[in-house]
């Protein structure tokens, strides 16, 4: 039974989330409050574990999810469920896109899907940064805002983003110091 619920909620992911594996993240939180199957704690475990992983993001989470849940089988089921809908979806465009790819109709869906993926992608990041760079549970005992922010994990983000932007190296490289810094500085 639970297979077949594991499978509902991931084919149902795959379905409406829109954009990439960052998209799935409002629907990760949806299933770990509908189900129960893990925290939003989990959550952000399950973003640095697949994002260390070659391949989609998406793909990695459900696989990871599904394998926490149930085991092997279960990351196999969640990880089907997950693509199932783009693969019925891309066979089912690539039918009938050439007949309506000029349409007015078809290029306002495509124009409005963007705004929409934007979003999903930003509550995302913006969730993922409240779980990485905040201590809401300390600030709430303390009250003090100094203890708001994960001061660590913010000079870490912002090192990496500015080491991004100014060397251009490899991400490979950013997750490798980001992994040795959390070891080293106890993140």
């Amino acid at each position: 039974m639970i297979w077949i619920q594991l499978f509902w909620e991931f084919f149902k992911t795959g379905l409406f989330a829109v954009g990439g594996g960052l998209a799935t993240l409002p629907f990760l939180y949806d299933i770990s409050a509908s189900t129960g199957w893990f925290t939003t704690q989990d959550i952000a475990d399950l973003i640095a574990v697949s994002e260390s992983t070659p391949g989609p993001l998406g793909i990695n989470m459900a696989t990871y999810v599904g394998f926490k849940t149930t085991g092997l089988f279960g990351g196999v089921i969640a990880t089907f469920g997950l693509v199932l809908p783009s693969i019925i979806i891309i066979i089912l465009i690539s039918k009938i896109l050439d007949k309506f790819k000029e349409s007015a109709l078809v290029q306002r869906i495509f124009y409005g899907l963007r705004p929409a993926s934007t979003a999903l992608i930003a509550a995302a990041g913006l969730g993922v940064a409240k779980i990485a760079l905040l201590k809401l549970d300390v600030f709430e005992e303390t009250g003090s805002y100094l203890d708001l922010l994960n001061w660590k994990c913010v000079l870490l983000a912002v090192l990496i983003y500015i080491g991004l932007k100014k060397f251009k190296k490899h991400p490979i490289l950013y997750i490798a110091i980001a992994a040795a810094a959390g070891i080293v500085f106890q993140l």
